[in-house]
């Protein structure tokens, strides 16, 4: 009876999209490193930079609800090998980028359509229709933590292979490494109708999972809160390294700022699924809200030394990642795993735009007011909205009749 009621965790599949996740939030999550030698390469201003940036997040998220959506019905592998190849492709244009539109379309609009591709409503769908929903939470803590760790190996790596061999070359080193992807990819094929939870699947078309989200309340609040989520962690993944240079903090301690943020990212995310299995993950993800605003003022207003960045970079690294577990959770809650994969898309692009925002802002109003401080603290302002709104969110599948159920 335990066998049956505690079935194992399908180790294979989470180990092989946990690596997955590591490739494809790696990369993108060390963007900032290459700014600064670029652009003083290429004679661009930040904006250039920044915009390139926004147009990779935008398209991240335009992409996710549609590349979801051929996971749920196609399956998840033959999009991720999708992603392994986009990404490639992206990181090649942006190294060879000799004026801003290479640039925007490599480092943009390509790269960004791969992370939609490999993203983690993609890979956490492939989770969910083969875990308990006992299992849930944990498993998307640890594919989320998968996502962390890519940006703690990816930090220093990409700030070594940027000395080593300078960045245009840097990015043709890690473009061949997104090539192992597609061979990642093989143990999380199958679709939306595989899986050892398809049985308990409702049945409903794509227009009907979506008439039904977008009259859900919950659903809509929770979308909402998630576009301040995007709005801080990509302003803080595209400018952080450039703004430690212009208060005066060596460059190394970029390096170590976004590496710890990486590494307590891992902690923070299997925590989150912990947490999620357990608790009120409405209540926690509004905790987690109010505790960034809280960090981003402290660090704004204290003196700011290498110390303090240090401290920053590992209490941001603990609440960075934390709010997906519970967010993806919370859809699968409401509506089941049939359609995940664009659901959970959707939510994410709420907070894609809040991050193209994010980044774009951040870029446009340093070249206007030499300063970043206003868009942080319209992340502050932001991060008080967010737990608001997260607040009133109700943790319960929405209501339909018994006959959906296949």
């Amino acid at each position: 009876m335990n066998a049956i009621s505690r079935p194992a965790m399908p180790w294979l599949i989470i180990l092989a999209g946990s690596l997955i996740a590591v490739m494809t939030f790696g990369p993108r999550s060390a963007m900032g490193f290459f700014q600064l030698p670029m652009l003083a390469d290429r004679g661009w201003d930040r904006s250039t930079f920044g915009l390139a940036m926004a147009f990779q997040n935008l398209f991240w998220g335009l992409s996710q609800p549609f590349f979801g959506a051929l996971a749920d019905k196609y399956g998840t592998g033959r999009v991720l090998v999708m992603s392994g190849v986009l990404y490639a492709a992206g990181l090649v244009m942006m190294a060879n980028a000799s004026a801003p539109i290479w640039l925007h379309m490599g480092g943009g609009v390509l790269i960004g359509l791969a992370i939609g591709a490999g993203s983690f409503s993609v890979i956490l769908s492939a989770f969910a229709r083969n875990v308990t929903p006992e299992q849930r939470s944990m498993a998307f803590g640890i594919g989320t933590a998968a996502g962390s760790a890519g940006m703690f190996l990816f930090a220093p790596l990409s700030q070594g292979f940027i000395s080593a061999f300078g960045w245009s070359d840097s990015l043709v080193i890690i473009a061949v490494m997104m090539l192992v992807v597609p061979l990642l990819a093989f143990p999380l094929r199958g679709n939306a109708q595989s899986g050892t939870q398809s049985g308990n699947q409702y049945q409903q078309t794509i227009a009907e999972a979506l008439k039904e989200a977008f009259a859900h309340k919950s659903y809509l609040l929770l979308t909402t809160g998630f576009f301040v989520c995007g709005f801080q962690v990509a302003f803080i993944t595209a400018h952080f390294p450039a703004y430690l240079g212009d208060i005066g903090i060596e460059a190394s301690y970029a390096v170590i700022a976004m590496a710890l943020i990486g590494f307590f990212n891992i902690i923070g995310s299997l925590a989150a699924g912990w947490i999620g299995q357990r608790y009120s993950k409405p209540y926690f993800l509004a905790f987690i809200y109010i505790g960034r605003s809280i960090t981003v003022t402290l660090f704004l207003l204290l003196p700011q030394t290498p110390a303090s960045v240090v401290v920053f970079a590992a209490v941001m690294g603990l609440l960075w990642l934390s709010t997906v577990p519970p967010t993806n959770g919370l859809v699968a809650i409401m509506f089941g795993t049939r359609h995940l994969g664009l659901l959970g898309g959707l939510v994410f692009l709420s907070h894609q735009i809040g991050s193209f925002l994010g980044v774009w802002m951040g870029g446009y109003l340093y070249d206007h007011f030499g300063t970043y401080d206003q868009v942080w603290w319209l992340g502050v302002a932001l991060g008080i909205f967010a737990a608001v709104v997260h607040w009133p969110i109700r943790e319960q599948a929405v209501e339909r009749p018994a006959t959906g159920v296949a």
